[in-house]
């Protein structure tokens, strides 16, 4: 008779400490959203500057996450989770030090890479410590952590910065992190399962380079195109961007054909439907990704709120993502399938529209006319965000699911510091010339656009997996 393996007795609370290390760093994605006004006048932060501060940070996390994954495949999960966890709470207390604009982007990018070192890895400790009875609770708790996370950093990040404890102001979100990083690394020296390590596995150092470099000459012109008059050299970047994720692929294969351990497996790109599914999760979390930002933007600099202030403004679409990523994941998704995110998308561009219609003039503004606007738009996010990953994993193979997964994590923070880059440049455009109401309307209008993209996409999604008797029909 063979014994079934013995359940981890500290089970519960190694899911508190992976999910402790994935809510610093997911608020660290949104929390310093609402800290625009204190880095311009502390430390002459520039728009283009701003954007740097918080699109930098998703930038690197984007570019490593797939480099996080495979190191934890040669030097063992737990290692890489403990080495990230402190490097990130190290890069936050230089953050919260930062003397200069320029040095605090610095940080944050560091920032950024130690948090791809973290995040992969806490679904991985799930299914290690839990049996299969209780993986589903567990991944119930999981699941709001992960949907609300960024959404409940503006809301955190403002209440730290108008507290101003010890006369910190925006340092304050930074240092926050600092004690409960430490407590984190020492639950997790002393509790986190260790597993093997495979030193046979080769860490693609080229691969990683290409991966690094392309999305930094993405999001480069981007930022500093209109600062810069839109050069020659912004459009070159584009182009080489483009080109750099292209020549990844190749050399993916290259890597393969070397008997060696390639960064993604690039069979997952012969799927056309994986493909639209990237190209659909880059355009969603850009565009959602990028009006928030602006509507904490415009209710600081257009209409003088403080940071609480606009913090609180965001528990408007924070409630909404929670009530529709619940409804989501406990209902709609297994009910009605892809179709789930076409009802998101939908009340997305409703939402949209709400809030672009209760916005006639900077004179009559009030919060509560675009209040049930933002409720309505992250309704449409968390119907979408729950669904979102596992509608387009449908279309890959099992055995290529956590490659596959793994690049979708990376597109899903590539396209949030694009949208960073693309709707700040629309907003301070406007900021310059005194229209931030137009500002404003203009990222509404072009979420709009984005998100009408995306709805086209879903019809092109698979309602059943690859390979089952459903999808060869």
């Amino acid at each position: 008779m063979v014994e079934a393996d013995p359940v981890n007795k500290n089970r519960w609370l190694i899911l508190c400490i992976v999910l402790a290390a994935e809510i610093m760093d997911l608020l660290d994605s949104t929390i310093v959203n609402v800290a625009g006004p204190s880095l311009q006048q502390q430390l002459g932060a520039t728009p283009a500057a701003l954007q740097w501060v918080i699109g930098g940070y998703t930038l690197t996390l984007g570019a490593g996450l797939v480099i996080g994954a495979r190191l934890a495949d040669r030097y063992s999960r737990r290692n890489i989770f403990l080495i990230g966890v402190t490097s990130f709470t190290f890069s936050s207390f230089l953050c919260a030090i930062a003397p200069t604009i320029e040095a605090l982007i610095a940080f944050r990018l560091i920032q950024g890479f130690a948090a791809a070192l973290v995040l992969p890895h806490v679904i991985g400790f799930i299914r290690d410590v839990f049996p299969l009875a209780e993986i589903g609770k567990a991944f119930a708790i999981f699941g709001p952590v992960f949907g609300l996370g960024g959404i409940l950093g503006p809301v955190i990040g403002g209440f730290l910065i108008d507290s101003n404890i010890a006369s910190t102001g925006w340092r304050a979100v930074f240092l926050v992190n600092i004690p409960i990083g430490i407590v984190v690394m020492a639950l997790g020296w002393i509790y986190l399962p260790k597993n093997a390590s495979d030193h046979s596995i080769t860490i693609d150092l080229v691969g990683s380079l290409l991966i690094i470099a392309s999305s930094g000459f993405l999001l480069l012109p981007l930022i500093q195109g209109q600062q810069a008059g839109w050069p020659l050299w912004t459009f070159i970047s584009l182009i080489v961007s483009l080109l750099g994720f292209l020549i990844f692929t190749f050399q993916q294969r290259w890597v393969i054909s070397r008997n060696r351990s390639p960064l993604v497996d690039p069979d997952i790109f012969e799927s056309r439907t994986y493909n639209l599914g990237l190209a659909g999760i880059f355009i969603f979390f850009a565009g959602f990704t990028g009006v928030y930002l602006i509507i904490t933007l415009f209710l600081q600099i257009g209409q003088g709120y403080s940071a609480s202030g606009a913090g609180v403004a965001n528990i408007a679409i924070a409630l909404g993502t929670a009530v529709g990523g619940a409804l989501s994941g406990a209902v709609l998704a297994e009910k009605f399938g892809t179709r789930v995110l076409q009802f998101g998308a939908l009340a997305q561009i409703t939402g949209a529209l709400l809030i672009f219609i209760a916005l006639p003039d900077m004179q009559s503004f009030n919060f509560w006319h675009i209040a049930p606007g933002m409720f309505v738009s992250g309704f449409g996010t968390g119907l979408v965000v729950a669904a979102l990953f596992d509608a387009i994993l449908l279309a890959i193979k099992d055995d290529l699911v956590s490659s596959a997964s793994g690049v979708l994590s990376a597109i899903q923070s590539l396209g949030a510091s694009v949208g960073v880059a693309i709707f700040g440049t629309i907003f301070f455009n406007q900021v310059a010339t005194g229209q931030i109401d137009t500002g404003f309307k203009n990222a509404l209008l072009l979420q709009v656009g984005l998100v009408c993209v995306f709805l086209v996409i879903t019809f092109f999604l698979p309602k059943k997996a690859v390979g089952s008797p459903e999808f060869a029909h």
